[in-house]
């Protein structure tokens, strides 16, 4: 593994910026100071010689690195998210760097719990003698997925530093938004101009993911009858109870996230609000098997019409829209791309994890828009929380794969 001393001071560099996405806003991008990062982004790819990066007014950072070989090589697209979750804060993020762990736990400087447990993060035992990122304690650390965008940036820079290594052109594209659902919303595909992609976004080291959950996206509305609570008797018909009894009789030992995994889909409510007069419950399906969305949302209409035969006078609506599909629908037609970046990992003396990943990327929705795209790892553990970490040196070894990758496409092409 060759020392890639920069992607840590890269990642240091961003993760301090706050890019927290907002899903109650209809703005493009959610929030404004995700640019701020996309600004940064396309100065340091400009200072390599990408003379064409830019900043877009949705938020997207595109960029070329250049081909140098007389091979008629597909266009690749390196991609990475700009965003941070906002299931934790992401303001005044203060990383700190643990030098050769031990395995022990790691402790805090800020915040009530103290530590970072083994048991919590995981912490993995593969990672002992490695240095840890963490935050302080009050915030999450940004690795997901400001270590792609770090990995992603320090392999391009790797690539202008040894113009001697061949290589077909690279399309980078760093979005917004990813963590709301709405990460290539505004992805111009003719203007990336790319025939394949990658998402570096991933968690343990060889980690390779070319299926993920299929997604949609249900609204139930409720229509009750109110009445004045002192007159209610045999007139009101609450909303928010109905929607309570709904809520109670959603499936626990199975279809559920809490009892579920590998393979097995659910039905979660993620949001709930209302009155007595009506009251909105969102929940998301999820299943690796698309058809079986529809018998999930047959199963979650079900139990509202058996719970709406006590209240007579009340009805629903059930709103059912696509959010995005399993990208192996796609891939499968295209294997030498996961192909390809499986040996580059083997390449960087990696073990190869074939995996599905139980959510999404935006190479779901990449992959139905024309640009095949499996997920790499990216170094990111326990993210969306405040136990988030990475390690230097997967973070190195992601780097490695990229430089692989590129050169294995390049030493594949007629």
């Amino acid at each position: 593994m060759k020392n890639h001393s920069g992607v840590l001071d890269r990642f240091l560099r961003y993760v301090r910026i706050d890019t927290q996405s907002d899903p109650a806003s209809d703005t493009i991008p959610s929030t404004e100071k995700q640019k701020n990062l996309g600004r940064l982004l396309v100065e340091e790819l400009k200072g390599m010689g990408l003379e064409d990066a830019e900043l877009d007014p949705y938020g997207y950072v595109y960029a070329t690195l250049p081909g140098n070989t007389d091979k008629n090589v597909p266009v690749i697209c390196l991609c990475a998210h700009m965003d941070t979750s906002p299931d934790a804060s992401g303001k005044d993020v203060k990383p700190v760097v643990h030098r050769d762990w031990g395995g022990v736990a790691i402790g805090w400087l800020e915040g009530p719990r103290g530590v970072v447990r083994v048991e919590d993060a995981p912490l993995r035992a593969g990672e002992w003698g490695n240095d840890i990122v963490t935050a302080s304690g009050t915030t999450l650390l940004g690795a997901d997925n400001k270590a792609g965008l770090a990995e992603i940036m320090t392999a391009v820079e790797y690539f202008t530093a040894h113009p001697e290594i061949k290589r077909g052109t690279v399309r980078i594209l760093f979005t917004p938004d990813e963590e709301i659902g709405r990460g290539v919303d505004k992805v111009d595909i003719e203007k990336l101009g790319a025939d394949y992609g990658y998402t570096v976004d991933g968690e343990r080291r060889g980690s390779l993911d070319d299926e993920t959950f299929s997604a949609d996206a249900a609204t139930l509305l409720i229509h009750g009858v109110s009445a004045h609570p002192g007159f209610a008797k045999g007139n009101m018909e609450s909303a928010i109870k109905i929607a309570g009894e709904v809520l109670a009789r959603l499936p626990k030992d199975r279809l559920s996230p809490e009892s579920t995994e590998e393979r097995e889909g659910f039905i979660h409510p993620v949001q709930m609000e209302g009155n007595v007069e009506q009251a909105t419950i969102a929940l998301i399906l999820r299943d690796f098997d698309t058809k079986k969305l529809q018998s999930h949302a047959a199963e979650l209409e079900g139990i509202v019409q058996e719970v709406l035969k006590a209240y007579p006078r009340s009805s629903y609506e059930l709103n059912i829209e696509e959010q995005y599909r399993n990208m192996k629908e796609v891939l499968q037609h295209h294997p030498q791309v996961a192909e390809y970046a499986a040996e580059a990992m083997r390449r960087a003396g990696l073990t190869v994890h074939r995996g599905s990943i139980r959510g999404g990327t935006d190479g779901s929705r990449l992959s139905f828009m024309g640009l095949p795209c499996p997920n790499i790892f990216a170094g990111e553990y326990a993210f969306h929380s405040k136990q988030e970490w990475t390690s230097v040196q997967d973070m190195q070894q992601a780097v490695d794969t990229l430089i692989h990758l590129v050169r294995i496409w390049e030493e594949k092409a007629a």
